[in-house]
C-alpha cells in the first residue's frame, strides 16, 4: 500500500506567482535568493502548444513566455513584494524584449492564480508607473495562468551552474547584483 501524504501546516500556507520578465534564468537565480521563497522553477506559460519545449518556445510559435513559478511564504513575503522585485529586476516597458533576448517568449507577464493576485497585479502597475520608475508605458499583461509547463530539467538553477558562462555573466549576474543590492535586506542567508 502506497502512503498516503498529508499537507503540512506549512505545506498549506504556501503560494504560488507565475511571472514572466525575459529569461527564464534571471528570475529564477533572483528569486532563489529572497528570503520566503521556497522554490523557483523555470517552465512555460500563457501559450497554445501542450508540453512545448524550449527550442519550439524560442521558435516563436508556441505563444508561450518564459516564466518562473514561484514558490513562496506570504507570511515572509508577500505576494506585492514579489511584484516590486519583479518590476526591479526586467524592464516592464519594452514589448516581447528584454535587452537583447527579443520574441514573444520574453515579453513581461504576470499570469494569476487568484482574483487577489490580479487585483494586486493590476494595483502595482498603477503604482509603478504613478512613481514614474520607468520612462514609458508599462506593457506587462496581466492573464489568469491556464496551465504551466515545467522546462527542462537543464534550466533548473542554470545560473548556479553556470556562472562562468557568457550569458549568465553579462546578463543573469548583473540583475542578480541588481537584486542582491536593491533587496540588501530581503536576501536569505545563504545568498548575502
Amino acid at each position: 500500500m502506497a502512503a498516503i501524504e498529508t499537507a503540512t501546516p506549512q505545506m498549506a500556507s504556501l503560494q504560488t506567482a507565475t511571472l514572466a520578465g525575459g529569461c527564464f534564468w534571471c528570475l529564477e537565480a533572483v528569486y532563489l535568493g529572497l528570503r520566503g521563497v521556497s522554490a523557483a522553477k523555470s517552465g512555460y506559460a500563457g501559450g497554445h502548444v501542450a508540453n512545448p519545449t524550449y527550442e519550439q518556445v524560442c521558435g516563436k510559435q508556441t505563444g508561450h513566455a518564459e516564466v518562473v513559478q514561484v514558490t513562496f511564504d506570504p507570511a515572509e513575503v508577500s505576494y506585492d513584494d514579489l511584484l516590486r522585485v519583479f518590476f526591479t529586476i526586467h524592464d516592464p516597458t519594452t514589448l516581447n524584449r528584454q535587452g537583447n533576448d527579443v520574441g514573444p517568449q520574453y515579453r513581461s507577464a504576470i499570469f494569476f492564480h487568484s482574483e487577489a493576485q490580479r487585483l494586486a497585479a493590476e494595483r502595482m502597475v498603477k503604482e509603478i508607473e504613478a512613481a514614474g520608475i520607468w520612462d514609458g508605458r508599462l506593457v506587462t499583461e496581466i492573464k489568469p495562468l491556464d496551465r504551466f509547463w515545467p522546462a527542462e530539467a537543464e534550466h533548473d538553477d542554470y545560473f548556479a551552474r553556470n556562472p562562468w558562462s557568457g550569458y549568465c555573466r553579462a546578463v543573469v549576474a548583473p540583475k542578480v547584483q541588481k537584486f542582491r543590492k536593491t533587496f540588501a535586506d530581503r536576501l536569505k542567508a545563504s545568498a548575502a
